[in-house]
């Protein structure tokens, strides 16, 4: 009887796990449909060019592995953000929030309280764009969206929220990226309790969605740019649009 009773844990043993999958939920799938047509309004479309990037050394740093944040060091140089903040001064306009997975706009100073400048393609903007690029490992059918600086004054912030929308169709709003100088304040990740002080040139990447094939976005990119207390806060959103993996 006692050598049956041995005979029996690995059998146990190992139906055990394909058994509790039998009746435990499944993860769902994402719904995938075909890519969307590009807007090149909106993308920053790689082109061919004869302008060769300098090289740009970086310190990258690790904070999260599940959602991926990185911390970047000098991701820009001083030049670059002169010439940004050169670009960007006579193009602002009041920033707003989507609604409707992006179907619609509004203007919400109790939510978001900035300006917003989509700033010209110049040589320095590419270079800062094919850097944003390669942060991410090239990833397959993703693009850049086109750089936005953003100005806040005091009292300038923009509440707790994702930088993800629905996702639907299995394309999606999949990495954000941002750099601030100036100011008093800083940037809150509301579900960790982590605040990102302002460092002129510094970055913080993270991505948004779960690489599960579920489509999820990561509920602990929940996050706020928090008011500004003295002085003016001069930003740069980066994010990666494309196929959620």
């Amino acid at each position: 009887m006692f050598n049956y009773l041995l005979a029996l844990i690995p059998i146990l043993l190992f139906f055990a796990n394909p058994i509790s999958q039998l009746f435990a939920p499944s993860t769902p799938r994402i719904h995938r449909l075909p890519r969307p047509q590009l807007n090149e309004d909106l993308l920053a479309l790689e082109e061919p060019s004869n302008y060769t990037c300098p090289p740009h050394p970086y310190i990258v740093h690790v904070v999260s592995r599940a959602p991926l944040v990185l911390y970047i060091e000098d991701f820009l140089s001083l030049e670059e953000r002169r010439h940004l903040l050169e670009i960007s001064t006579p193009l602002y306009t009041p920033s707003t929030i989507t609604h409707n997975a992006g179907q619609s706009l509004s203007h919400t100073p109790s939510v978001r309280d900035s300006e917003v400048a989509l700033v010209p393609r110049t040589d320095a903007v590419r270079c800062i764009e094919e850097r944003a690029r390669a942060v991410q490992g090239w990833r397959r059918e993703a693009w850049i969206e086109r750089l936005r600086v953003q100005r806040y004054g005091v009292g300038g912030h923009y509440a707790h929220h994702f930088d993800w929308s629905s996702g639907r169709g299995g394309w999606g709003r999949c990495a954000s990226g941002e750099e601030h100088r100036g100011g008093k304040g800083g940037e809150d990740d509301g579900k960790k309790g982590v605040v990102f002080r302002v460092a002129p040139g510094n970055a913080v990447y993270w991505e948004n969605f779960m690489a599960d094939g579920s489509g999820r976005g990561y509920e602990e990119t929940w996050h706020a740019g928090l008011p500004v207390i003295k002085g003016v806060k001069v930003g740069l959103n980066i994010w990666t649009w494309g196929r959620i993996e």
